[in-house]
């Protein structure tokens, strides 16, 4: 017996079928807004699941030296990319990675933070060895959401003696993406940027314009290939840079450079202000750097107490000493205050009187009556001392920029210091309001015409005063880049006269019997300088030793400087024993390269005679310094005729 009324059935029926139709049409709905309205959309989200654009980085460009020898350029190299994906899988698969790289905790977290923040494929390594890569394409299955590739990886060719001016490349952070200095339009997260020196200096020009590829991945996130449905773009390589720099030069300055001290060497060419050489000691390997420096080593720079990350050629300041007086004498000349064969009133008897004080000379013996030549090579403080009182303080203050003071040199690095030197009389007020409550007396002229008090300089600030001594008084802007952006010169209107005068002066320094002759006399060349003996904090106070500094120029005999070499050495203590032979033998070497001679290792007059004899070409060069060994070579024979005498081959 059927219990179901049949109207009954036909109403469930019918209840069904409306059911089913309005199910349908929802379907039909659905499926037309997925297929129809949605298509595109769709179409392009199921692709971007399965395809995805990563880039491609460009080689930077190649940098030469003067001689068109490499400095830095790129090889081979294997870069590691994580993919987007959610924060946990990518934690567990940088986790997983580390078993097999190193890869530290803050490598992974800066990894995820960038994840987080862009939302795409991050570098996780951009220097990998290749034996990691080899465990990581042997577990594929493993690390389905990384991508490894074969990338140009960028190699310098100096080690620790141009870390400075080469500069290191890096990964761009997420703080240079923000700024100005990366517009949006050319960098992206994970590429390679110039950090410091030329590398920085010069990131537009060497930075090429990366390309684009299209990778196809599967269902599990691993890559098929290349998806060929979209066009590539290929890499366009950055720019090559060619420097004034002499590679050979800055390595052989690392190379004499004594080991244990620190310090700095500047080499110009007097003739357009190219920087030759640009040496900070101690220095860095630029190549630690290359794909991420390793934890241990960055703190190791860091901590050193000789800090060889400070480049002191460009940001180091120190009192520059006798160096410095031949600015007073060059800003006097320009006044009219004194004429080059004029004397002083008070001679030099160690010691001069003025105020309530003596102002002492570095000779107690004293140096007599000196006209200004005669003053720079005997480097007589008392003669700077009146020369200061007859410029005036204020004289100084106010000509001070015209020797280039208080201003960068503006060489094309992007980081200088400038000098300091006070610009006004209420400089010393407001610098110490205790000590010139009433403003400073006349006696604050006797201090800078020496080159010490409130007066701190580069090296690089006093290579580029010395390029206007070998020139015409002018200084144009070193310049390490050829044809880079530099800032302006300056000039000291100086007649020939008053220039010959100076250059006199600095031919008596290294002349026989002069205070650095032994260590710059050289067989080929003429060098001229002045040498300096710097204090500092701790040498004041009896803790360390003074600074050593000589600053000259070298040519051939009888012709215009070649080259301009200031050398700088903490706590050095003698300019004449440990700078000017560096300066010396840096010339010799880029002379004799350049005029096709020989180099020898043993180039100075001193070398020789430690080494043996008396050189024949020392006879002939310097036949007054030759009497003069022999005198003293038989005066010692006839007071100790059992003893040898006191100088190597001095009776040769």
């Amino acid at each position: 017996m059927n219990v179901h009324h049949p109207h009954a059935l036909r109403r469930r029926a019918l209840g069904a079928y409306v059911a089913t139709a309005a199910l349908m049409g929802i379907l039909l709905v659905g499926f037309f807004r997925i297929q129809v309205l949605l298509g595109e959309e769709n179409r392009l989200r199921a692709s971007s699941n399965r395809v995805r654009t990563l880039m491609v980085p460009a080689p930077r460009g190649t940098i030469y030296d003067r001689n068109g020898l490499i400095l830095a350029d790129n090889v081979p190299g294997y870069q590691v990319t994580i993919l987007p994906a959610s924060v946990d899988s990518a934690r567990a698969t940088l986790e997983r990675m580390a078993g097999f790289m190193d890869l530290s905790n803050v490598r992974i977290e800066r990894v995820l933070q960038t994840l987080r923040a862009y939302g795409r494929e991050v570098v996780v390594d951009s220097d990998a060895e290749f034996e990691s890569i080899a465990a990581l394409e042997e577990r594929r299955l493993d690390f389905p959401g990384i991508y490894v590739e074969m990338r140009p990886r960028r190699r310098y060719t100096l080690d620790e003696s141009a870390g400075h001016v080469t500069g290191y490349v890096g990964e761009i952070t997420l703080g240079e993406l923000d700024s100005e200095s990366f517009p949006d339009s050319l960098y992206e997260a994970g590429m390679i940027v110039g950090k410091i020196g030329i590398e920085r200096q010069y990131e537009s020009v060497l930075q090429g314009r990366p390309g684009i590829r299209h990778v196809e991945f599967d269902a599990r996130g691993r890559i098929v290939g290349d998806f060929r449905g979209a066009e590539a773009r290929a890499p366009v390589p950055g720019r090559d840079l060619h420097l004034n720099l002499d590679l050979e030069l800055q390595r052989w300055i690392h190379r004499i450079f004594p080991d244990t001290l620190s310090g700095a060497v500047v080499a110009l060419d007097p003739a357009d202000g190219g920087v030759l050489a640009l040496y900070s000691a101690p220095g860095y390997d630029a190549n630690l750097f290359v794909g991420g420096i390793d934890d241990d080593i960055w703190q190791a720079l860091n901590v050193d107490e000789r800090k060889p990350l400070y480049d002191r050629a460009v940001l180091g300041l120190y009192a520059p000493a006798s160096t410095w007086k031949l600015a007073a004498a060059g800003i006097a000349l320009d006044l009219g205050v004194v004429t080059p064969d004029e004397v002083m009133p008070e001679p030099c008897t160690g010691s001069m009187f003025f105020g309530n004080r003596f102002w002492r000379c570095w000779d107690p013996a004293g140096h007599g009556y000196n006209n200004l030549a005669e003053a720079i090579g005997n480097s007589c403080d008392v003669y700077f001392y009146q020369l200061g009182l007859r410029i005036g303080l204020e004289n100084l203050l106010t000509r001070a920029p015209d020797v280039g003071l208080r201003r960068q040199c503006g060489v094309d690095l992007p980081q200088e210091r400038r000098g300091e030197f006070p610009d006004r009389l209420g400089w010393y007020r407001e610098r110490w309001p205790e000590l010139y409550r009433y403003g400073p007396t006349e006696g604050e002229a006797l201090n800078l015409a020496i080159g010490q008090g409130p007066n701190s300089q580069t090296p690089l600030k006093m290579a580029q005063f010395y390029v206007a001594l070998a020139r015409d008084g002018s200084a144009p802007a070193p310049t390490i880049a050829r044809g880079g952006e530099t800032g302006e010169g300056w000039e000291l209107q100086l007649q020939p006269d008053h220039i010959a005068s100076l250059q006199e002066g600095l031919k008596m320094v290294t002349a026989p019997g002069g205070t650095a002759h032994f260590g710059t006399a050289l067989e080929h060349w003429d060098v001229i300088g002045k040498t300096g003996t710097g204090q500092n904090p701790l040498s004041v106070r009896g803790l360390a030793e003074d600074h050593a500094w000589f600053a000259g120029m070298a040519g051939p005999p009888g012709e215009a400087p070649e080259i301009v070499v200031v050398a700088l050495v903490e706590y050095g203590r003698s300019g004449g024993q440990v700078a000017a032979p560096i300066v010396a033998k840096t010339a010799d070497f880029y002379l004799r390269r350049k005029y096709d001679i020989p180099v020898d290792t043993i180039q100075t007059f001193r070398e020789h005679i430690m080494t043996g004899p008396i050189p024949r070409w020392y006879r002939e060069r310097f036949p007054a310094g030759y009497r003069a060994l022999v005198q003293e070579a038989q005066e010692a024979r006839d007071a100790a005729p059992n003893q040898v005498g006191n100088r190597p081959g001095g009776g040769g």
